[in-house]
């Protein structure tokens, strides 16, 4: 039986199943030159390269809304509670 391949690539997308060591872990995930998007250095697909500022965009931009939603307001606005609606239905058959 012959072994199955720890890393390659299926339908453009790179897999790595060998066991990271913290080297490898390091230079995946720093690596200048190179674009936002570099392959995992375990699993599938791909990670952000932090090399690059446009990383750090994404980054910051999802702290932002992590921030943004946790800090959400505590109680519903006045507006916002349940009252009741009135809707007028204007029917006078001019279609």
């Amino acid at each position: 039986m012959a072994d199955k391949p720890t890393s390659g690539e299926i339908l453009g997308v790179p897999y790595n199943f060998e066991r990271p060591s913290f080297g490898r872990m390091l230079s995946s995930y720093w690596q200048p030159g190179k674009g936002m998007l570099v392959e995992k250095p375990f699993g599938v697909g791909y990670t952000l390269n932090l090399a690059n500022w446009r990383s750090w965009i994404v980054v910051l931009v999802a702290g932002a809304l992590l921030w943004q939603q946790e800090k959400g307001p505590s109680e519903p606005a006045e507006s916002t509670k349940d009252e009741p609606v009135e809707v007028i239905v204007d029917d006078d058959g001019d279609d």
